[in-house]
């Protein structure tokens, strides 16, 4: 007989290779891993990361200015905010406006640029009213020189330059991507016009005008464009062109759709184009440089104006500085909710350390029975235990009722303990000891009470035993029911505004406010990632320090 040696792959029982065998086993074992916890991960995806993701979004995003106003924006590119802007950008601001406003569109601006600088909501509320009226004007002019301008279908073919022109299908579809930005949607569809590019080169603000008019008519109103007359805007656009002489000398030349209409109102004389005027006499706000300094400033489509003033900052046109003394209440806040997150912690451990050891050292019966009671607020509404301490702590509540019948607090003298740091710190206690208690009391059982034995018998006193015994195993639960405790308390935001009043407040309120009330989206986004940044910070200090595996549940 002879030996056989094996030079080749081993091969697997399949006949394949058997490194490739085992590598396909383990990609199939981890997928099905992955499909196991994919739930999961899905989950805390849609329900954690995607929320933070669109608050980090929040807290930069200013598109709203750029896509409201974009012919404004950029006429302001170059002005050296010394004076009021020019005619050139008070018409821009005329065309965005009056589209802004048949959207609705232009409360949301000024809504918005009103939390940077005070007036600008209602400037842009009582304009968007009037720019129709400013419109009329011309209208009215044009209509006079000849009745047609008053007809849709005169309108929809002449801006189309009529059968077999040559269409200006770049400008349409620029007109309804800024009317998508506006409204937020997609449109698709065939509007049933595209306007000329002959006539377009000849009245470009008529052409843009009519075309913004055609995408909102068709993709907004649902009506049909060559069925509806144009806005006073686009009567406004066509005076405009025929301002410029050198729009007489192509009309000259030009055969399309109501040629000789047009010439006519070239020829004839019409209002006066004055749209600063006009827009100042509609409000004399429009005056004001600083307004436009704020449009400009607030124009880019990303910001960091709203952590500025989450930080109690500004940007100016001078650059960043510290907002006036009086309206510097977020780093109050902010300290305010450190501070007081400290205190809560620190009193649920000094409260909640003796009842862990009781329920950790105590018999089981015994032990049980005192953990339902740990356990039973869990089972009564946050709202009816802050009520409760409202009810117990107000100046004639139960509280400073047995301190007057026992003499130790005049009648006169009744302690203020509501409305006030106190209240909050006292009503957040009692609802998060049992978040303290828990961990702790996880970690005090797995202790051996043979440990305490052991020290004594060696000659230690009762507190030396528990000093350099006990305490230090039980830490960890410390450290544990101390982070939950802390993370909770910076975020609570009910306790604080029913018993709070105005110097018990966390930044927590504020952010509630601004995300119901102010609808201050973006400011509440800002406060919210610099708190949890704070969060994070912290969490990676404590780590430094102690230890995060130090920290334990049991």
């Amino acid at each position: 007989m002879s030996d056989t040696t094996q030079t080749g792959p081993m091969l697997a029982a399949d006949g394949t290779p058997l490194k490739r065998s085992l590598r396909r086993a383990l990609r199939a074992q981890k997928m099905r891993a992955l499909a196991l916890i994919a739930p999961l991960l899905i989950f805390v995806l849609l329900t954690f990361i995607a929320p933070i993701v669109d608050m980090l979004f929040r807290s930069v995003e200013n598109q709203i200015v750029g896509n409201t106003l974009p012919m404004t924006v950029e006429e302001l590119r170059d002005w050296d905010a010394a004076d009021t802007p020019d005619e050139q950008v008070f018409r821009a601001l005329f065309f965005d406006l009056f589209l802004a406003a048949e959207a609705k569109e232009h409360t949301k601006l000024g809504s918005r640029l009103n939390y940077e600088e005070s007036g600008i909501s209602s400037l842009f509320r009582t304009s968007g009213r009037d720019v129709a009226d400013i419109g009329e004007v011309f209208q009215d002019a044009l209509e006079e020189i000849d009745p047609a301008f008053e007809e849709a279908q005169v309108w929809a073919e002449m801006m189309s330059g009529g059968a077999g022109a040559e269409a200006n299908t770049r400008l349409l579809s620029n007109q309804i991507g800024r009317l998508e930005q506006l409204e937020s949607s997609a449109f698709n569809g065939d509007i049933g016009f595209v306007p000329g590019a002959e006539i377009s080169e000849i009245l470009p603000n008529t052409a843009r005008a009519y075309a913004a008019f055609a995408g909102f008519t068709y993709f907004v109103d649902g009506d049909v464009v060559a069925e509806e007359e144009p806005w006073e805007a686009v009567y406004a656009a066509l005076a405009v062109d025929l301002e410029d002489p050198a729009t007489a000398t192509a009309l000259a030349s030009y055969s399309g759709p109501s040629a000789d209409m047009l010439r006519a109102a070239a020829a004839a004389e019409l209002p006066s184009i004055d749209m600063k005027a006009a827009m100042i006499d509609s409000n004399k706000d429009w005056a004001r440089p600083n307004f436009w300094e704020t449009i400009q400033t607030y124009s880019p489509p990303y910001t960091t104006g709203y952590f500025l003033n989450a930080v109690d900052m500004e940007k100016t046109p001078n650059g960043i500085a510290l907002r006036s003394e009086d309206e510097r209440i977020y780093g109050i806040l902010f300290k305010r909710t450190m501070f007081m997150s400290l205190m809560i912690t620190f009193s649920c451990v000094a409260l909640g350390y003796p009842i862990a050891w009781l329920l950790a050292n105590l018999p089981s019966r015994t032990s049980n029975l005192l953990m339902i009671l740990v356990l039973l607020p869990f089972w009564t509404s946050l709202l009816v235990r802050t009520s409760a301490w409202k009810v117990m702590l107000q100046q004639q509540g139960v509280i400073n009722d047995v301190l007057v019948w026992l003499g130790l607090v005049a009648d006169e003298s009744r302690l203020v303990m509501i409305n006030n740091q106190f209240g909050t710190i006292v009503a957040m206690t009692h609802i998060l000891l049992p978040f303290m208690i828990l961990p702790m009391y996880s970690v005090m059982q797995t202790i051996p009470q043979t440990y305490l034995r052991a020290a004594k018998s060696l000659g230690a006193t009762n507190w030396t035993a528990f000093w350099r015994v006990y305490f230090p195993q039980s830490v960890p639960g410390i450290g544990a029911g101390s982070i939950l405790v802390f993370i909770l308390a910076i975020g609570y935001y009910i306790t604080p505004e029913i018993v709070g009043g105005t110097t018990g407040t966390f930044i927590s309120n504020r952010i509630a406010y601004h995300i119901s009330s102010s609808l201050n989206w973006g400011l509440a986004a800002a406060l919210g990632t610099i708190l949890l940044a704070v969060v994070l910070l912290l969490y990676w200090a404590y780590d430094k320090i102690v230890g995060i595996d130090n920290v334990k549940l049991g």
